[in-house]
Protein backbone atom coordinates (compact mmCIF):
# COMPACT_ATOMS: atom_id res chain seq x y z
CA UNK A 1 0.00 0.00 0.00
CA UNK A 2 1.28 3.26 -1.00
CA UNK A 3 1.71 6.35 1.44
CA UNK A 4 -0.92 7.91 0.10
CA UNK A 5 -3.23 5.18 0.14
CA UNK A 6 -2.51 5.02 3.88
CA UNK A 7 -2.96 8.03 4.39
CA UNK A 8 -6.44 7.92 2.45
CA UNK A 9 -7.54 5.22 4.67
CA UNK A 10 -6.42 6.78 7.99
CA UNK A 11 -8.44 9.58 7.43
CA UNK A 12 -11.64 7.91 6.19
CA UNK A 13 -10.89 5.91 9.75
CA UNK A 14 -10.45 8.90 11.49
CA UNK A 15 -13.77 10.80 10.23
CA UNK A 16 -15.83 7.45 10.86
CA UNK A 17 -14.55 7.24 14.12
CA UNK A 18 -16.90 8.11 17.15
CA UNK A 19 -15.51 11.53 18.09
CA UNK A 20 -11.94 12.91 16.76
CA UNK A 21 -9.77 13.15 19.94
CA UNK A 22 -10.28 16.70 19.77
CA UNK A 23 -13.74 16.52 20.20
CA UNK A 24 -13.72 14.23 22.81
CA UNK A 25 -11.11 16.47 24.74
CA UNK A 26 -13.57 19.10 24.57
CA UNK A 27 -16.41 17.62 25.37
CA UNK A 28 -15.24 16.09 28.12
CA UNK A 29 -13.43 19.54 29.51
CA UNK A 30 -16.63 21.51 29.03
CA UNK A 31 -18.71 19.00 30.55
CA UNK A 32 -16.45 19.03 33.54
CA UNK A 33 -16.94 23.17 33.77
CA UNK A 34 -20.74 22.49 33.14
CA UNK A 35 -20.76 19.92 36.20
CA UNK A 36 -18.25 22.10 38.30
CA UNK A 37 -20.86 25.11 38.03
CA UNK A 38 -23.92 22.65 38.69
CA UNK A 39 -22.29 21.64 41.53
CA UNK A 40 -21.81 25.53 43.04
CA UNK A 41 -25.26 26.12 42.86
CA UNK A 42 -26.55 23.22 44.10
CA UNK A 43 -24.39 22.24 47.00
CA UNK A 44 -26.02 24.39 49.03
CA UNK A 45 -29.53 23.25 48.28
CA UNK A 46 -29.46 20.62 51.17
CA UNK A 47 -28.43 22.51 53.64
CA UNK A 48 -29.20 26.47 53.34
CA UNK A 49 -32.23 25.98 55.55
CA UNK A 50 -29.87 25.18 58.59
CA UNK A 51 -27.56 27.68 57.71
CA UNK A 52 -29.73 30.41 57.36
CA UNK A 53 -31.49 30.52 60.64
CA UNK A 54 -27.66 32.17 61.78
CA UNK A 55 -28.08 35.15 59.25
CA UNK A 56 -29.16 38.51 60.43
CA UNK A 57 -33.04 39.27 58.82
CA UNK A 58 -34.13 35.48 58.64
CA UNK A 59 -36.96 34.82 57.53
CA UNK A 60 -38.28 31.49 55.62
CA UNK A 61 -39.96 33.80 52.92
CA UNK A 62 -36.12 34.93 52.41
CA UNK A 63 -34.92 31.37 52.89
CA UNK A 64 -36.88 30.20 49.90
CA UNK A 65 -35.94 33.91 47.94
CA UNK A 66 -32.30 33.14 48.49
CA UNK A 67 -32.64 29.33 47.39
CA UNK A 68 -33.83 30.34 43.84
CA UNK A 69 -32.92 33.83 43.47
CA UNK A 70 -30.60 32.28 41.35
CA UNK A 71 -33.05 30.69 38.87
CA UNK A 72 -35.05 34.43 37.76
CA UNK A 73 -31.07 35.48 36.93
CA UNK A 74 -29.97 32.65 34.97
CA UNK A 75 -33.20 32.53 33.08
CA UNK A 76 -33.26 36.79 32.28
CA UNK A 77 -29.28 36.25 31.15
CA UNK A 78 -28.67 32.64 29.35
CA UNK A 79 -29.91 33.16 26.15
CA UNK A 80 -28.27 37.21 25.87
CA UNK A 81 -25.32 35.61 27.45
CA UNK A 82 -25.37 33.02 24.09
CA UNK A 83 -25.98 35.84 21.64
CA UNK A 84 -23.08 38.10 22.75
CA UNK A 85 -20.98 34.52 22.67
CA UNK A 86 -21.61 34.62 18.76
CA UNK A 87 -20.10 38.21 18.91
CA UNK A 88 -17.37 38.48 21.43
CA UNK A 89 -16.29 34.84 21.46
CA UNK A 90 -17.44 31.93 23.41
CA UNK A 91 -14.54 31.30 25.53
CA UNK A 92 -14.39 35.41 26.56
CA UNK A 93 -18.18 35.56 27.35
CA UNK A 94 -17.93 31.94 29.11
CA UNK A 95 -15.21 33.26 31.26
CA UNK A 96 -16.97 36.36 32.06
CA UNK A 97 -19.54 34.52 33.30
CA UNK A 98 -17.79 32.36 35.58
CA UNK A 99 -16.33 35.28 36.82
CA UNK A 100 -19.24 36.63 37.98
CA UNK A 101 -20.11 33.65 39.30
CA UNK A 102 -16.57 33.32 41.48
CA UNK A 103 -17.65 37.07 42.74
CA UNK A 104 -21.34 36.01 43.69
CA UNK A 105 -19.78 32.92 45.86
CA UNK A 106 -17.19 35.12 47.49
CA UNK A 107 -20.18 37.37 48.36
CA UNK A 108 -22.21 34.67 49.50
CA UNK A 109 -19.06 33.67 51.75
CA UNK A 110 -18.80 36.55 52.94
CA UNK A 111 -21.84 37.81 54.06
CA UNK A 112 -23.50 37.34 57.61
CA UNK A 113 -27.18 38.86 56.52
CA UNK A 114 -29.39 37.25 54.41
CA UNK A 115 -29.87 40.06 52.08
CA UNK A 116 -25.97 39.55 51.61
CA UNK A 117 -26.64 35.97 50.62
CA UNK A 118 -29.48 36.76 48.05
CA UNK A 119 -27.14 39.27 46.13
CA UNK A 120 -24.67 36.59 45.34
CA UNK A 121 -26.69 33.97 44.92
CA UNK A 122 -28.47 36.52 42.26
CA UNK A 123 -24.72 36.87 41.00
CA UNK A 124 -23.83 32.88 40.97
CA UNK A 125 -27.04 32.92 38.50
CA UNK A 126 -26.15 35.81 36.17
CA UNK A 127 -22.88 33.84 35.35
CA UNK A 128 -25.28 32.20 32.82
CA UNK A 129 -22.68 30.41 31.00
CA UNK A 130 -24.70 27.63 29.84
CA UNK A 131 -25.98 28.74 26.23
CA UNK A 132 -22.18 29.82 25.35
CA UNK A 133 -20.99 26.12 26.88
CA UNK A 134 -23.67 24.74 24.33
CA UNK A 135 -22.34 26.54 21.43
CA UNK A 136 -18.68 25.77 22.17
CA UNK A 137 -19.46 22.31 22.21
CA UNK A 138 -21.19 22.91 18.71
CA UNK A 139 -18.44 24.97 17.65
CA UNK A 140 -15.93 21.74 18.42
CA UNK A 141 -18.08 19.01 17.37
CA UNK A 142 -18.87 17.58 13.97
CA UNK A 143 -22.87 18.00 13.03
CA UNK A 144 -23.09 13.67 13.28
CA UNK A 145 -21.26 13.91 16.23
CA UNK A 146 -23.17 16.46 18.42
CA UNK A 147 -25.79 14.36 19.73
CA UNK A 148 -23.56 12.30 21.76
CA UNK A 149 -21.91 15.40 22.69
CA UNK A 150 -25.12 16.88 23.95
CA UNK A 151 -25.79 13.31 25.77
CA UNK A 152 -22.57 13.68 27.87
CA UNK A 153 -23.31 16.93 28.70
CA UNK A 154 -26.41 16.26 29.96
CA UNK A 155 -25.42 13.10 31.82
CA UNK A 156 -22.56 15.29 33.63
CA UNK A 157 -25.05 17.82 35.24
CA UNK A 158 -27.22 14.73 36.15
CA UNK A 159 -24.38 13.31 37.73
CA UNK A 160 -23.70 16.89 39.39
CA UNK A 161 -26.74 16.90 41.06
CA UNK A 162 -26.50 14.02 42.76
CA UNK A 163 -23.33 14.27 43.97
CA UNK A 164 -24.12 18.00 45.46
CA UNK A 165 -27.33 16.17 47.53
CA UNK A 166 -24.40 13.96 48.96
CA UNK A 167 -21.63 16.47 48.84
CA UNK A 168 -23.53 19.39 50.38
CA UNK A 169 -24.14 17.47 53.91
CA UNK A 170 -20.91 16.56 54.04
CA UNK A 171 -18.93 19.61 53.19
CA UNK A 172 -21.22 21.92 55.22
CA UNK A 173 -20.27 19.54 58.41
CA UNK A 174 -16.20 19.67 57.36
CA UNK A 175 -16.33 23.68 55.93
CA UNK A 176 -19.33 25.28 56.61
CA UNK A 177 -22.11 26.75 54.51
CA UNK A 178 -20.02 29.92 53.97
CA UNK A 179 -16.70 27.82 53.25
CA UNK A 180 -18.88 25.73 50.38
CA UNK A 181 -19.39 29.13 48.81
CA UNK A 182 -15.54 29.65 49.26
CA UNK A 183 -15.29 26.52 47.39
CA UNK A 184 -17.56 26.96 44.38
CA UNK A 185 -15.52 30.59 44.00
CA UNK A 186 -12.45 28.24 43.78
CA UNK A 187 -14.19 25.77 41.54
CA UNK A 188 -15.28 28.62 38.92
CA UNK A 189 -11.51 29.54 38.75
CA UNK A 190 -10.57 26.08 38.10
CA UNK A 191 -13.17 25.91 35.51
CA UNK A 192 -11.58 28.96 33.58
CA UNK A 193 -7.96 27.35 33.67
CA UNK A 194 -9.91 24.52 32.31
CA UNK A 195 -11.51 26.47 29.42
CA UNK A 196 -8.12 28.14 28.92
CA UNK A 197 -5.86 25.17 28.58
CA UNK A 198 -7.64 22.37 27.81
CA UNK A 199 -10.47 23.23 25.65
CA UNK A 200 -9.48 23.47 22.22
CA UNK A 201 -10.04 27.11 20.11
CA UNK A 202 -12.79 26.53 18.18
CA UNK A 203 -11.98 25.93 14.06
CA UNK A 204 -14.94 28.28 13.09
CA UNK A 205 -17.74 29.60 15.45
CA UNK A 206 -20.95 29.84 13.49
CA UNK A 207 -24.64 29.79 14.21
CA UNK A 208 -25.95 26.23 15.64
CA UNK A 209 -29.75 26.16 15.07
CA UNK A 210 -29.36 22.66 16.65
CA UNK A 211 -27.39 24.06 20.04
CA UNK A 212 -28.66 28.02 20.29
CA UNK A 213 -31.15 30.17 20.37
CA UNK A 214 -32.07 31.62 17.04
CA UNK A 215 -34.17 35.21 18.09
CA UNK A 216 -36.91 34.71 14.94
CA UNK A 217 -37.61 31.02 15.78
CA UNK A 218 -38.84 32.53 19.17
CA UNK A 219 -42.77 33.05 18.02
CA UNK A 220 -42.63 29.81 16.68
CA UNK A 221 -41.36 27.86 19.46
CA UNK A 222 -43.77 29.67 22.03
CA UNK A 223 -46.69 29.45 19.86
CA UNK A 224 -46.40 25.32 19.74
CA UNK A 225 -48.78 23.84 22.27
CA UNK A 226 -47.09 20.53 22.75
CA UNK A 227 -43.74 22.30 23.64
CA UNK A 228 -45.37 24.67 26.17
CA UNK A 229 -46.40 21.60 27.51
CA UNK A 230 -43.14 20.78 27.81
CA UNK A 231 -41.78 24.04 29.13
CA UNK A 232 -44.63 23.68 31.86
CA UNK A 233 -43.50 20.62 32.72
CA UNK A 234 -39.70 21.09 33.40
CA UNK A 235 -41.07 24.46 35.59
CA UNK A 236 -43.31 22.58 37.62
CA UNK A 237 -40.56 20.13 38.36
CA UNK A 238 -37.87 22.12 39.34
CA UNK A 239 -40.40 24.22 41.03
CA UNK A 240 -40.97 21.47 43.00
CA UNK A 241 -37.41 20.68 43.55
CA UNK A 242 -36.59 23.52 45.10
CA UNK A 243 -39.53 24.18 46.93
CA UNK A 244 -39.29 20.77 48.88
CA UNK A 245 -35.21 21.31 49.75
CA UNK A 246 -36.42 24.57 51.15
CA UNK A 247 -38.48 22.50 54.38
CA UNK A 248 -37.07 19.15 53.98
CA UNK A 249 -33.50 19.57 55.82
CA UNK A 250 -35.78 21.63 58.51
CA UNK A 251 -38.18 18.16 58.34
CA UNK A 252 -35.10 15.95 58.90
CA UNK A 253 -33.44 17.97 61.54
CA UNK A 254 -36.60 18.91 63.74
CA UNK A 255 -39.32 16.08 63.12
CA UNK A 256 -37.34 13.16 62.31
CA UNK A 257 -34.56 13.69 64.62
CA UNK A 258 -31.56 13.33 62.30
CA UNK A 259 -28.54 16.05 62.54
CA UNK A 260 -27.41 17.99 60.12
CA UNK A 261 -24.37 16.25 59.33
CA UNK A 262 -25.98 13.08 58.97
CA UNK A 263 -28.43 14.23 56.57
CA UNK A 264 -25.85 12.77 53.63
CA UNK A 265 -26.76 9.25 55.24
CA UNK A 266 -30.39 9.65 53.61
CA UNK A 267 -29.52 11.42 50.56
CA UNK A 268 -26.79 8.75 49.19
CA UNK A 269 -28.50 5.69 49.29
CA UNK A 270 -31.67 7.12 47.65
CA UNK A 271 -29.91 8.69 44.90
CA UNK A 272 -27.77 5.75 44.31
CA UNK A 273 -30.83 3.35 44.42
CA UNK A 274 -33.06 5.95 42.91
CA UNK A 275 -30.52 6.01 39.78
CA UNK A 276 -30.41 2.92 39.02
CA UNK A 277 -34.46 2.56 39.40
CA UNK A 278 -34.76 5.15 36.58
CA UNK A 279 -32.84 2.88 33.86
CA UNK A 280 -34.95 -0.14 33.56
CA UNK A 281 -38.25 2.93 33.17
CA UNK A 282 -35.87 5.04 30.61
CA UNK A 283 -35.75 1.82 28.58
CA UNK A 284 -38.96 0.72 28.13
CA UNK A 285 -39.63 4.45 27.53
CA UNK A 286 -37.48 4.61 24.78
CA UNK A 287 -37.10 1.32 23.50
CA UNK A 288 -40.76 -0.24 23.71
CA UNK A 289 -41.91 3.12 22.76
CA UNK A 290 -43.53 3.65 26.20
CA UNK A 291 -42.87 7.39 26.05
CA UNK A 292 -46.05 8.61 27.56
CA UNK A 293 -46.83 5.98 29.29
CA UNK A 294 -43.74 6.38 31.09
CA UNK A 295 -43.67 9.83 31.43
CA UNK A 296 -47.33 10.63 32.53
CA UNK A 297 -46.83 7.83 35.61
CA UNK A 298 -44.09 9.04 36.44
CA UNK A 299 -45.93 12.95 37.03
CA UNK A 300 -47.92 10.76 39.15
CA UNK A 301 -45.53 9.02 40.89
CA UNK A 302 -43.89 12.30 42.08
CA UNK A 303 -47.32 13.61 43.39
CA UNK A 304 -47.25 10.67 45.25
CA UNK A 305 -43.83 10.94 46.85
CA UNK A 306 -45.55 14.81 47.98
CA UNK A 307 -48.10 13.34 49.60
CA UNK A 308 -46.43 11.19 51.72
CA UNK A 309 -43.82 14.17 52.76
CA UNK A 310 -46.74 16.16 53.47
CA UNK A 311 -48.30 13.18 55.76
CA UNK A 312 -45.10 11.43 57.31
CA UNK A 313 -42.62 14.25 57.70
CA UNK A 314 -41.82 13.24 61.32
CA UNK A 315 -41.17 10.21 60.43
CA UNK A 316 -37.74 9.29 59.09
CA UNK A 317 -38.71 6.09 57.54
CA UNK A 318 -41.85 8.46 55.60
CA UNK A 319 -39.35 10.36 54.52
CA UNK A 320 -36.72 8.03 53.07
CA UNK A 321 -39.31 6.28 51.29
CA UNK A 322 -40.99 10.04 49.86
CA UNK A 323 -37.37 10.54 49.13
CA UNK A 324 -36.58 7.54 47.06
CA UNK A 325 -40.31 7.83 45.56
CA UNK A 326 -39.60 11.01 44.20
CA UNK A 327 -36.23 11.40 43.38
CA UNK A 328 -36.97 7.82 41.42
CA UNK A 329 -39.76 10.09 38.98
CA UNK A 330 -37.40 12.86 39.43
CA UNK A 331 -35.03 11.52 37.04
CA UNK A 332 -37.00 9.97 34.66
CA UNK A 333 -38.74 13.34 34.04
CA UNK A 334 -35.27 15.13 34.11
CA UNK A 335 -34.19 12.42 31.51
CA UNK A 336 -37.05 12.65 29.37
CA UNK A 337 -37.78 15.95 28.86
CA UNK A 338 -34.86 16.62 26.68
CA UNK A 339 -35.51 13.73 24.71
CA UNK A 340 -40.22 14.51 24.09
CA UNK A 341 -38.50 17.93 22.96
CA UNK A 342 -35.88 16.68 20.54
CA UNK A 343 -38.80 14.64 19.55
CA UNK A 344 -41.53 17.48 19.17
CA UNK A 345 -39.76 20.03 17.91
CA UNK A 346 -38.95 20.30 14.20
CA UNK A 347 -35.35 19.93 13.27
CA UNK A 348 -33.92 23.55 12.67
CA UNK A 349 -35.81 24.92 15.50
CA UNK A 350 -34.29 22.37 18.20
CA UNK A 351 -31.73 24.76 19.60
CA UNK A 352 -34.47 27.32 20.30
CA UNK A 353 -36.73 25.25 21.79
CA UNK A 354 -34.03 24.08 24.38
CA UNK A 355 -33.25 27.82 25.19
CA UNK A 356 -36.88 27.94 26.22
CA UNK A 357 -37.04 25.06 27.87
CA UNK A 358 -33.90 25.85 29.73
CA UNK A 359 -35.10 28.95 30.63
CA UNK A 360 -38.71 27.45 31.88
CA UNK A 361 -36.60 25.04 33.89
CA UNK A 362 -35.02 28.20 35.81
CA UNK A 363 -37.89 30.12 36.65
CA UNK A 364 -39.18 26.94 38.25
CA UNK A 365 -36.45 27.10 40.45
CA UNK A 366 -37.21 30.65 41.51
CA UNK A 367 -40.90 30.28 41.64
CA UNK A 368 -40.21 27.38 43.59
CA UNK A 369 -38.08 28.85 46.05
CA UNK A 370 -40.09 31.74 46.46
CA UNK A 371 -43.85 29.99 47.16
CA UNK A 372 -42.10 27.73 49.54
CA UNK A 373 -40.13 29.87 51.26
CA UNK A 374 -43.30 32.00 51.77
CA UNK A 375 -46.01 29.08 52.11
CA UNK A 376 -43.42 27.52 55.08
CA UNK A 377 -43.47 30.89 56.82
CA UNK A 378 -47.45 31.31 56.85
CA UNK A 379 -48.66 27.69 56.87
CA UNK A 380 -45.80 25.12 57.72
CA UNK A 381 -44.35 21.95 56.17
CA UNK A 382 -47.64 20.57 55.20
CA UNK A 383 -48.49 23.60 52.68
CA UNK A 384 -45.63 23.38 51.13
CA UNK A 385 -45.82 19.50 50.47
CA UNK A 386 -49.67 19.83 49.83
CA UNK A 387 -48.55 22.92 46.82
CA UNK A 388 -46.01 20.09 45.34
CA UNK A 389 -48.61 17.54 45.46
CA UNK A 390 -51.21 19.99 43.94
CA UNK A 391 -48.92 20.87 40.83
CA UNK A 392 -48.21 17.62 40.37
CA UNK A 393 -51.41 16.55 40.06
CA UNK A 394 -51.90 19.66 37.43
CA UNK A 395 -49.05 18.57 35.59
CA UNK A 396 -50.28 15.28 35.51
CA UNK A 397 -53.65 16.44 33.45
CA UNK A 398 -51.75 18.46 31.61
CA UNK A 399 -49.08 15.72 30.32
CA UNK A 400 -52.39 13.28 29.61
CA UNK A 401 -53.32 15.69 27.43
CA UNK A 402 -49.99 15.60 25.15
CA UNK A 403 -49.41 14.02 22.25
CA UNK A 404 -47.38 10.66 21.64
CA UNK A 405 -44.26 11.45 20.30
CA UNK A 406 -42.63 10.59 16.86
CA UNK A 407 -39.77 8.20 17.59
CA UNK A 408 -37.15 10.50 16.00
CA UNK A 409 -33.74 11.41 16.75
CA UNK A 410 -32.55 14.74 15.39
CA UNK A 411 -29.20 14.42 12.98
CA UNK A 412 -27.32 16.74 11.15
CA UNK A 413 -25.31 16.11 8.16
CA UNK A 414 -22.75 19.35 7.14
CA UNK A 415 -23.27 19.42 3.30
CA UNK A 416 -21.09 22.80 2.86
CA UNK A 417 -21.78 25.85 1.31
CA UNK A 418 -24.53 25.22 -1.48
CA UNK A 419 -26.92 27.51 -3.06
CA UNK A 420 -30.36 27.65 -2.14
CA UNK A 421 -31.98 25.59 -5.45
CA UNK A 422 -29.46 23.30 -4.24
CA UNK A 423 -30.63 23.31 -0.61
CA UNK A 424 -34.42 22.90 -1.88
CA UNK A 425 -32.80 19.26 -4.32
CA UNK A 426 -31.06 17.75 -1.13
CA UNK A 427 -34.31 18.08 0.76
CA UNK A 428 -35.32 15.89 -1.25
CA UNK A 429 -32.58 13.87 -2.01
CA UNK A 430 -32.33 13.17 1.86
CA UNK A 431 -36.06 12.02 2.49
CA UNK A 432 -35.27 9.51 0.22
CA UNK A 433 -32.68 8.05 2.12
CA UNK A 434 -33.97 4.89 4.51
CA UNK A 435 -34.79 6.06 8.16
CA UNK A 436 -35.06 9.92 7.08
CA UNK A 437 -38.56 11.04 7.97
CA UNK A 438 -37.88 14.78 8.01
CA UNK A 439 -35.33 17.06 6.29
CA UNK A 440 -34.60 20.93 6.36
CA UNK A 441 -31.73 22.27 4.88
CA UNK A 442 -30.78 25.55 5.13
CA UNK A 443 -28.22 27.30 2.37
CA UNK A 444 -26.52 29.57 4.45
CA UNK A 445 -25.66 27.32 7.32
CA UNK A 446 -24.75 24.14 5.27
CA UNK A 447 -26.30 22.05 7.35
CA UNK A 448 -28.88 19.54 6.88
CA UNK A 449 -31.12 19.44 9.90
CA UNK A 450 -33.03 15.95 9.51
CA UNK A 451 -35.33 13.97 11.90
CA UNK A 452 -34.36 10.07 11.91
CA UNK A 453 -35.69 6.58 12.99
CA UNK A 454 -31.85 4.85 14.08
CA UNK A 455 -33.16 1.66 14.15
CA UNK A 456 -33.94 1.68 10.31
CA UNK A 457 -31.54 4.52 9.30
CA UNK A 458 -29.00 4.11 6.51
CA UNK A 459 -26.09 5.40 7.96
CA UNK A 460 -23.81 4.91 5.20
CA UNK A 461 -26.06 6.85 2.33
CA UNK A 462 -25.78 9.77 4.58
CA UNK A 463 -22.37 9.86 4.29
CA UNK A 464 -22.39 10.45 0.76
CA UNK A 465 -23.50 14.19 1.57
CA UNK A 466 -21.08 15.07 4.63
CA UNK A 467 -18.21 17.83 3.73
CA UNK A 468 -16.86 17.44 6.50
CA UNK A 469 -12.90 16.50 5.36
CA UNK A 470 -11.93 20.15 5.92
CA UNK A 471 -13.36 20.42 9.84
CA UNK A 472 -11.42 16.76 10.56
CA UNK A 473 -8.24 17.53 8.29
CA UNK A 474 -7.81 21.37 11.18
CA UNK A 475 -8.78 19.18 14.23
CA UNK A 476 -6.47 16.85 13.43
CA UNK A 477 -3.84 19.47 13.11
CA UNK A 478 -5.08 20.90 16.15
CA UNK A 479 -4.90 18.05 18.21
CA UNK A 480 -1.73 17.23 16.75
Amino acid sequence: MTQSSTSESTHKTTTDDAMLPTERRAVFSLAGIYALRMMGLFMILPVFALYAETLEGYTPALIGLAIGIYGLTQAALQIPFGMASDHFGRKPVIILGLIIFAIGSVVAATADTMNGVIFGRALQGAGAIAAAVMALVADLTREEKRLGAMAIIGMSIGVAFAVSLVMGPLFSNWIGVDGIFWLTAVLALVAIAVLHFVVPNPVRSVLHRDAQTVPAQLKNVIRDPQLLRLNFGIMILHMMLTATFVVLPLALRDHAGLVAEQHWYIYLPVMVFAMLLMVPFIIIAEKKRRMKTVFTASVLVLGIGQLIFMFGYNSITSIVLGLFIFFTAFNVLEASLPSLVAKMVSPDNKGTAMGMYSSSQFLGAFFGGVLGGWLYGAMGFEAVFGLCAGMAAVWFLVAATMQSPRYLSSHLVRVGPISEERARHLVGEFTRVTGVAEAVVIAEDGVAYLKVDLHALDREALKAFSADDEFVDKAEKQGS
